[in-house]
């Protein structure tokens, strides 16, 4: 493993002497993401099939595309909105306004949308063709294929149409209870959608979700007179969970099959049907096609998520073939990426895992032959970004440099170790500097547009060609907020109590002076796929609101426990069971390294956190009474049964297996505990985190005499977005200040 930064110390922000201004809430909160934030090349992208890159850009208060490349000298105009409009006159279509949205790199066609119409411009013979049309673009979960099918929802129901012509109706029982082509399994093991079309566009795989044995549970509109109820299905830990099979419909012969997912897999691939309810609540995720179209691949994790089986199916008849990869774990797996196949050779495909401690690539072969495991050490494969144009070089982000960086890799393929089973990765480092990156690569491989920042660095955007390493600059931004008095960050480590080295932030208030005194504000999440700390502009944050307290005298600290994201399966696995343990031990340790500040109030301290941070939040207060002297959770978990199957069950097995577990969890038990000021809120819609969480604890104040402070967000669910926002933080604020200062 190399050797992360010694002293990872960035001191960032100067004394309000030369800059009077100060942040309002809406700059925090708002104009963070406007005004004031760094400047950008807007929808940057790589042109299909090239190493040009394309961007928009206001050139005499129009939006203009320009158009680049790593040796031009200077980007030159590329489409004008009086070009487009010219364009699409043939078409019918009226003249546009403002320059919409055009994805460059996807195909060698200008992909669009325009007058509700998803449309593709041919920019050699100035074709248009209608992907989606109007009629269809409103329905759910809307998906095109490359042979021109089109897949849809319409009231509960999926349909497949060409051609605008009527679709073909493939289901009928569709409802609340029976979903089709929706994401499922509540969107945890990376699903995001629920249709997944062959690579010839000719086939359709999709999800059936069976709700109906989970109880429904009432989300409140009060925004209508009277009230309106509107059901959603959540299943709560412990308790029945719905039933997912994959189907697939092929669209040229007009048949569809159900995968035969239910398959105990044996030897030589012989298997036998079970309908054991165990079987019928397990997760299938991952889904993959072959890049023939004969086969389609997908993880199938038990219930108790400790065992997954990568297996293969026929496409055509849905029988169960074999299994490629079977992985166990003690405590959970938790697979979140589908296979990739090798870009000239059908027969190999790269798979992620953690199972030697750290996120890392795995060459195998179709027939479950490990070939070489591609990555290796102490460190985390964060994203697979493709491969170069003979499919020899593979690309892939990860944390090599540090767990606060992002940097991108390539690995040449074909020089790996031929001995089954061995590491035989070399990897060369393309992206420079301690930044954060975001990339891009080109459709050969050839080049790289570099996205990235640090602590002292707001944004900046460049071309890298991947070969050389050697990079021409596209944009240096400059500091958005340096007009404002902004307190110093710092990002240092400290050791929890087992010598585990913790990442932390501090921001200092404006004005610091070593000898005074100055309140404190904590703010955490310490849950999994989490990260806050990080070597980017703000230090990870993405909005000014830390700064913004500083400005007004405190110090604002954050650390990334225990069970946090980017540290390895040990890190996030030693909360297993016992959700809020670990995490409080290294608070400690953060209370422990303020305490030991000369300027730090320590009568005078303040925790937040949100969602996994607002039970951490309250777990602290009554756990650890009388040091903070007040506390915000928003969107609580406040008993774990009350929190959905998939995500607690990964974390803390069900409540009849790990009955302990629950009870100590369960912070409606535990409300005489509280000491100290504890303000919750919740968004009144949350179908996350259901608002019974917060209320069930209130309700448990009462009955206790305890005093607690309430807050809910009407038309929220479960973060609070768009203006209200502000308001939120501005409460938060209040509520603070009123006890801290």
């Amino acid at each position: 493993m190399k050797k992360w930064i010694t002293l990872l110390c960035f001191f960032v922000g100067t004394g309000a002497l030369a800059q009077q201004k100060l942040l309002t809430m809406e700059d925090a909160m708002v104009n963070n993401r406007t005004t004031l934030a760094a400047e950008n090349l807007k929808q940057l992208q790589f042109v299909y099939g090239t190493g040009d890159y394309v961007y928009l850009k206001k050139e005499n208060g129009n939006e203009v595309w320009f158009r680049g490349n790593y040796k031009s000298k200077a980007d030159a105009v590329f489409l004008t909105l009086d070009q487009l409009n010219e364009k699409i006159k043939p078409a019918g279509y009226a003249s546009l306004k403002t320059m919409p949205a055009i994805q460059f790199n996807v195909g060698g066609k200008w992909v669009m949308n325009i007058a509700g119409d998803k449309i593709a411009l041919d920019p050699v013979t100035g074709k248009i063709s209608t992907i989606i049309p109007k009629s269809i673009t409103g329905k759910e979960h809307v998906e095109e294929s490359k042979a021109g099918y089109i897949a849809y929802v319409d009231k509960d129901n999926l349909f497949i149409t060409r051609d605008e012509t009527p679709g073909t109706q493939l289901t009928t029982d569709g409802s609340s209870d029976i979903v089709y082509a929706a994401s499922v399994h509540r969107d945890e093991f990376g699903i995001n959608k629920g249709t997944f079309w062959s690579n010839g566009g000719k086939q359709l795989a999709y999800y059936r979700m069976d709700q109906s044995m989970v109880a429904d549970y009432p989300i409140i509109d009060w925004s209508e007179r009277p009230a309106k109820n509107t059901n959603i299905k959540y299943p709560m830990a412990g308790d029945k969970s719905h039933h997912v099979t994959v189907w697939v419909y092929n669209a040229e012969t007009k048949t569809r099959v159900m995968l035969k997912t239910n398959i105990l897999g044996g030897i030589n691939g012989l298997g036998y049907m079970n309908n054991d309810s165990t079987l019928q609540e397990q997760y299938l995720t991952n889904i993959c096609w072959s890049p023939d179209d004969r086969y389609i691949y997908i993880a199938v994790l038990n219930r108790g998520q400790d065992h997954m089986k990568l297996n293969q199916y026929d496409a055509a008849t849905g029988e169960f073939v074999k299994q490629i990869i079977d992985e166990r774990d003690a405590k959970y797996v938790e697979p979140l990426v589908p296979m990739v196949f090798l870009k000239n050779n059908p027969a190999q495909f790269i798979w992620q895992s953690n199972r030697d401690g750290w996120n890392h690539l795995y060459l195998y072969d179709t027939t479950g032959n490990l070939v070489a495991q591609l990555t290796q050490g102490e460190w985390e494969v964060t994203d697979l970004k493709g491969f170069d144009e003979k499919g020899e070089t593979l690309y892939y982000m990860s944390t090599e440099e540090s767990p606060l960086t992002r940097n991108l890799y390539q690995i040449n393929i074909k020089k790996i170790v031929k001995e089954p089973g061995e590491f035989g990765g070399k990897s060369t480092r393309i992206t420079p500097d301690y930044q954060l990156h975001n990339t891009q690569l080109s459709s050969n491989g050839n080049y790289v547009l570099d996205v990235c920042s640090s602590p002292d660095n707001p944004r900046t955007i460049r071309v890298i060609e991947s070969k050389s390493g050697t990079m021409k600059t596209l944009l240096q931004a400059a500091n958005p907020v340096s007009d404002y008095a902004l307190g110093k960050m710092k990002i240092f480590r400290i050791k929890n109590n087992m010598s585990t080295e913790l990442f932390c932030r501090l921001y200092l208030p404006v004005n610091f002076d070593s000898t005074k005194k100055y309140p404190v504000i904590v703010y955490w999440y310490g849950g999994p796929h989490a990260q806050l700390v990080l070597n980017s502009w703000n230090g990870g944050s993405g909005d000014y609101w830390f700064q913004y307290m500083a400005e007004r005298g405190f110090l604002v600290f954050s650390l990334d426990t225990r069970g946090s994201d980017n540290r390895g399966k040990i890190f996030e696995q030693s909360m297993f069971q016992k959700l809020g343990d670990v995490q409080m031990e290294d608070m400690m340790s953060g209370v422990n390294f303020l305490n030991g500040l000369p300027y730090a109030d320590k009568d005078n301290m303040g925790l937040f956190g949100w969602s996994f941070g607002g039970f951490m939040t309250t777990d602290f207060m009554l756990n650890h009474p009388g040091i903070f002297k007040a506390a915000v959770a928003g969107g609580p978990v406040m008993n774990w049964q009350n929190y959905e199957v998939m995500y607690t069950e990964r974390y803390m097995k069900t409540p009849q297996i790990n009955p302990a577990g629950y009870a100590a969890t369960d912070l409606t038990k535990q409300v005489e505990k509280l000491r100290g000021n504890l303000l919750l809120i919740h968004g009144l819609q949350d179908p996350v985190v259901v608002q019974q969480n917060s209320v069930s604890f209130v309700r448990a104040c009462i009955d206790k005499g305890v005093q607690v402070d309430y807050m809910i967000y009407p038309g929220h669910e479960h973060n609070v977005l768009g203006k209200d926002r502000a308001h939120l933080y501005q409460k938060v604020t209040n509520y603070l200040m009123q006890y801290l200062k």
